[in-house]
């Protein structure tokens, strides 16, 4: 049986410090708690990071590594439209992962600048990541849009229900619309009118195979 490599003592913090702030959000937790939580001193804790913004910015990095991979475009699937499919199933889950972070990540924005300014990179990132996407999108003539003004609102819109979706089932909690799922339903729907004849087609494809792959679970 092959052994599992033992955590290193900061990987240990990090994995212990995304626990507590996603039970008890960003301002409920000092790095006491997170230090009584591993069974460690503060002290220990402290060499390895000195402020939460130091904590917070290993953090992000670990966020960063988790979902970059995703926007990457592999042979694995086959069409732009199943990448992208995918890619939002892997976000959802990603927003559940660090649920503190989303949830407070305008809290946080303020709070830590440095984490603000790797923030503010990221989105920028990943905002031209899926500008390429839609344009593959066009390219392999599965989507048309009128303008590009139409476009870039759609690409915005996308963007913002992916930022602020744990925010919206937060505070709409009697919405219907809050499941596990949804977030990937929603962005379809911005998406399905602009799909020609063919996107469409692979769009029910993608669907069939999803709800297939439901029932055998």
């Amino acid at each position: 049986m092959k052994t599992l490599p033992k955590l290193k003592t900061k990987e240990k913090i990090i994995n212990t410090a995304i626990k507590l702030f996603n039970e008890s959000g960003i301002q409920g937790i000092t790095s006491r708690h997170i230090a009584a939580e591993m069974g460690i001193s503060h002290g220990n804790l402290d060499y390895h990071y000195k402020t939460k913004e130091d904590l917070l910015l290993a953090i992000y990095e670990k966020m960063r590594l988790d979902i970059s991979e995703s926007y990457q475009v592999s042979g694995v699937f086959s069409s732009s439209l199943e990448h992208f499919h995918k890619l939002l199933v892997e976000l959802e889950e990603f927003q559940y992962r660090y649920r503190f972070f989303n949830l407070d990540v305008l809290e946080i924005s303020r709070t830590f600048p440095q984490v603000k300014q790797i923030i503010q990179k990221t989105f920028e990132q990943r905002k031209m990541q899926t500008q390429g996407l839609f344009e593959k999108f066009i390219a392999d003539g599965l989507a048309e849009f009128p303008d590009t003004g139409t476009l870039e609102r759609i690409l915005h819109l996308t963007r913002m229900v992916i930022t602020f979706w744990l925010s919206q089932c937060e505070i709409l909690s009697s919405y219907q619309y809050t499941k596990k799922g949804e977030m990937v339903n929603s962005v379809w729907i911005l998406l399905l009118p602009y799909l020609t004849e063919s996107g469409m087609e692979e769009y029910r494809r993608i669907q069939e195979a999803k709800t297939q792959i439901s029932s055998d679970v």
